[in-house]
């Protein structure tokens, strides 16, 4: 049967690419690194694997929709009204409510490029404009972004620190920011790698939302947490913010093992930043590595690295996929490397080093 164009899909799908997750490659002598979509390199710890057996039990229930538990043990956690959580399915999921709560044809939503990319991609399947304001360097450039705002712009999304780049924006720069936006702007502050944050100059995102009804915050599970297989993101706003969000939440979209996941690990969060300490020495070793052998490496809040490398991105990442190492390259512009076990790290920067070009 032949090929054609049917008349009941939307015509904006012939202009969306599918959204491409980070691949894990193998390498001649067998290694296995996978450094392409910042996951956390450890495993769920003891207590969280035993609350996740324990709910399976149950199995063939339906979850809480509303996710009470989780929703009362964040609250807790971030010291907020539980009227001022909102879950989703990931973080994704969540940027996926919130342009459900605001997208109409001819709406803008604005964001940095590059940036965190599926913004592009959900705010085309929203039917929204997007509005893309270009990086300054490696760097937010918010006095573009606030500028980039018009009367039809409704949604602005703040990735800090940035994806893929790494970079953070300082407390005075950012407050200035927020006051600068209108009202009738809604700023999202994703924070999908807050727990790697150790500059003292960038702030909790939390923490600035609550005197502000324009602003909410975007965290997750699957980084910091470990959690990225069972999908758990949430959003802390002011009730109009967070009520819309959870109207526009698929019902049951964080499941029974995935809301005992979260609970369990809010419950061991100590032993839990432990471990991203460990992480953010990583990174700074692998940084300084970098950076000792010639490349040019910013400043980096998150737990990967960025390396600018224009048209010789695909080369490297061929390179390393032939090592067996998997990075996520950006064709023209740059690699994301994500910070992986100590061995998994020392086998890049061997790639690294080796490699000819320097940026």
């Amino acid at each position: 049967m032949s090929e054609r164009k049917t008349s009941y899909l939307r015509s904006v799908l012939d202009s969306i690419p599918a959204y491409r997750p980070g691949r894990r490659v193998v390498g001649p002598d067998g290694r296995s690194a996978k450094l392409s979509s910042n996951e956390s390199p450890f495993g769920p710890l003891p207590s969280v694997r035993a609350a996740v057996a324990d709910a399976a039990a149950d199995l063939n229930r339906y979850p809480d929709p509303a996710a009470t538990e989780l929703t009362a043990a964040l609250a807790r956690r971030f010291e907020v009204p539980e009227d001022h959580v909102a879950l989703g399915a990931g973080s994704v999921g969540v940027l996926q409510q919130l342009l459900e709560t605001v997208a109409e044809p001819g709406v803008e939503v604005a964001y940095a490029w590059r940036s965190f990319e599926a913004y592009p991609l959900l705010v085309g399947l929203s039917g929204a404009v997007p509005v893309q304001v270009p990086l300054r360097g490696e760097t937010h450039d918010l006095e573009a972004l606030a500028a980039a705002v018009t009367d039809r712009t409704r949604l602005l999304f703040v990735c800090n620190p940035n994806n893929p780049t790494g970079t953070a924006m300082r407390e005075d720069e950012l407050t200035a920011f927020l006051d600068a936006v209108p009202d009738h702007v809604l700023v999202v502050l994703d924070e999908a790698y807050r727990e790697y944050v150790r500059d003292p100059r960038v702030p909790d995102g939390v923490r600035l939302y609550r005197d502000r009804p324009n602003v909410a915050v975007l965290r997750t599970f699957s980084k910091a947490y470990g959690l990225a297989a069972l999908r758990v993101g949430f959003l802390v706003g002011h009730p109009h913010v967070a009520e819309a969000v959870r109207k526009t939440m698929v019902p049951f979209a964080v499941n029974h093992l995935a809301q005992a996941a979260a609970v369990a690990s809010l419950a061991a969060e100590q032993e839990l930043l432990e471990r991203v300490e460990e992480t953010v020495k990583e990174r700074e070793r692998v940084r300084g590595a970098l950076l000792a052998d010639g490349w040019t490496v910013p400043e980096t809040e998150a737990n990967f690295v960025w390396l600018r490398l224009g048209e010789d991105t695909l080369d490297f990442a061929a390179a390393c996929e032939r090592a067996g190492i998997a990075i996520r390259p950006f064709a023209g512009e740059g690699a994301r490397v994500s910070i992986g076990a100590p061995e998994d790290n020392d086998a890049f920067l061997e790639v690294a080093r080796a490699y000819p070009r320097r940026n």
